[in-house]
């Protein structure tokens, strides 16, 4: 009996051993959370443009954050009278702008961007985690953005647009090459004001440029890897003030919640892993 009891008690510790290395290798092989500074409150209120330069000016991230909230860029910023400003601007950027830090239904997307028409801004996931966000000025009422999935295509650090070829397009990448409309840095005057394009900060269009994926081709006419999906949904109201100056009454007005990444998501789902699966296999072939 005590030969029994004691081969019991080292297959117990075995299992146990065994079953904690397994834990220690999930734990090492799944996804870190990002950790974000958090401030203690978020609120907005509008001061004289040129007072809050002249007490914030040498403050690169108050200024990065502020440019952001009012949807702009250095340039423009100097030319409005009064802009959004967080009451606390200890936080990370991601606290003051609209995308949720993870969406569940993502986790098995390695790589996403969405471009949100309504508020103005852009957000890069990787399975699930929000990566990247910044402020975007897309499509005027004239020559709207297209809304729906894409994929990125071709990529050039500086290119001349297809409709004035006075315009210098920096970071230009490609989302949809019959209609020419793709992300690149360029003036955001602090609302949609493009050809259709999706206008980016240098620093935010360099960052996308560098992290989303080209596509491959089998020959001119044949894509055979897609790139990044990118989905770009919601419209705009031209009529009305500017949305995010809502944000003075009510911080959270133009909130996206999980659940509405989730509805915008799940139409191109079934597209996007199809895509991601057939990248994974070109890209192990060539091992």
């Amino acid at each position: 009996m005590k030969k029994i009891a004691l081969l019991f008690n080292i297959s117990i510790l075995i299992l146990f051993a065994s079953c904690k290395q397994q834990a220690d290798v999930e734990s090492v092989e799944s996804d870190p959370v990002i950790k974000r500074q958090e401030p203690k409150s978020v609120s907005f209120h509008f001061e004289n443009t040129k007072q809050w330069l002249a007490a914030n000016g040498a403050d690169n991230k108050a200024l990065r954050i502020a440019y952001a909230v009012n949807r702009t860029d250095a340039a423009n910023l100097k030319q409005m009278d009064s802009i959004l400003i967080p009451g606390d601007m200890s936080g990370d950027i991601e606290f003051y702008l609209p995308f949720p830090m993870t969406v569940s239904y993502l986790k098995d997307i390695k790589k996403v961007i969405f471009f949100s028409y309504p508020t103005q801004t852009f957000a890069a996931y990787e399975k699930g985690q929000l990566i990247y966000t910044g402020p975007t000025n897309m499509g005027s009422k004239n020559h709207v953005t297209p809304t729906g999935l894409f994929f990125t295509n071709w990529k050039a650090e500086e290119t001349t647009s297809t409709f004035d070829d006075e315009w210098d397009l920096r970071w230009n990448f490609n989302v949809e090459n019959k209609l020419g409309v793709g992300w690149h840095q360029y003036s955001l005057p602090g609302y949609p004001a493009s050809h259709s394009c999706l206008r980016l900060q240098e620093t935010d269009a360099k960052y996308l440029y560098d992290w989303a994926d080209e596509w491959q081709l089998a020959d001119s006419e044949t894509v055979k890897v897609k790139g990044t999906p990118v989905i770009v949904f919601g419209s705009y109201d031209f009529a009305a003030p500017r949305p995010w100056l809502q944000l003075a009454t009510d911080p959270k007005a133009l909130a996206i919640s999980e659940n509405q990444i989730e509805e915008e998501t799940m139409p191109f789902l079934s597209d996007i892993l199809k895509e991601q699966k057939n990248r994974d296999a070109v890209q192990s072939a060539k091992k």
